[in-house]
């Protein structure tokens, strides 16, 4: 038994030189094939690696902190009517289409302004519009801004920059040019502004320059007008005015002789 062994082994280490090309080969195309194959394995793991890389350096959003946004504590975004009484009476009402009022602040903001002035019966007498306006809660002033258009009660037009109503003497005033139109068509222009609530009675306070219509002929009339009520108001007496001077008659027309002489008639014949 031994020696079958012995003799199987050394038949084996005969055929062993010819059959190691074959193995070697064999195994050659094994490791590659095993190498493809790790190597695809490798590069897919290094393309997920990489890929994570790229994903992670792009810029993460972080949750932005609550802020907290300032709102007005009293909003307006429809029309809306602010009526103002002096003594129980309707003294001027203004419209406006944005209201706004902060917590922290007595003033209310509008725009636009559009307020209608009444007189002591009710009666809507004057306008006024402009972009913009503020007020405060108590009513105490009215000040209105940018293309200020006012509408006398007599027909005189007002524009200005700006306009402020102050409840306490109850006068508009301003400090910016103003250009004001009169119910004759007269323009007047300067610095500086002032009237009462209603636009009645109104004056530009510096550097005023007009444009009369008809000037002429207005200070003819205005002459006439002043002569006639002069006339009116001091009549002549009766006592002022000298008797006209009668005609000499002709009986009248010798002369007297000179006083202090004495008159001697001519003798005449018997």
């Amino acid at each position: 038994m031994a020696q079958f062994l012995q003799n199987i082994q050394s038949i084996q280490n005969a055929l062993a030189p010819a059959f190691r090309p074959a193995a070697s080969r064999y195994a050659s195309c094994a490791s590659r094939k095993a190498f493809r194959k790790a190597f695809r394995l490798w590069g897919a793991f290094v393309c997920a690696i990489l890929a994570a890389f790229l994903l992670g350096c792009e810029e993460i959003e972080e949750p932005k902190p609550w802020i907290r946004v300032e709102r007005p504590q009293m909003l307006f975004t429809d029309t809306t009517l602010l009526d103002s009484y002096d003594k129980g009476v309707l003294n001027w009402r203004l419209k406006t289409a944005y209201l706004e009022r902060w917590a922290d602040k007595e003033i209310v903001t509008v725009r636009p302004v559009f307020v209608d002035i009444y007189d002591s019966i009710g009666e809507r007498v004057a306008f006024l519009r402009a972009d913009s306006g503020s007020l405060d809660m108590t009513f105490t002033y009215v000040y209105a801004y940018g293309h200020v258009y006012a509408l006398t009660p007599k027909g005189a037009s007002v524009r200005a920059d700006s306009l402020l109503w102050n409840k306490k003497d109850n006068l508009v005033r301003t400090a910016s040019y103003v250009r004001v139109v009169s119910e004759d068509g007269d323009v007047l222009q300067g610095v500086g502004f002032e009237s009462d609530a209603q636009f009645d009675n109104w004056k530009i306070l510096s550097n005023v320059t007009g444009i009369f219509q008809d000037a002429a002929k207005r200070m003819k009339d205005e002459d006439k007008r002043q002569a006639e009520a002069e006339r009116l108001n001091n009549p002549p007496s009766s006592s002022s005015q000298a008797p006209p001077a009668a005609k000499p008659s002709s009986s009248s027309s010798r002369m007297a002789p000179p006083r202090g002489l004495p008159f001697k008639p001519k003798a005449g014949k018997p």
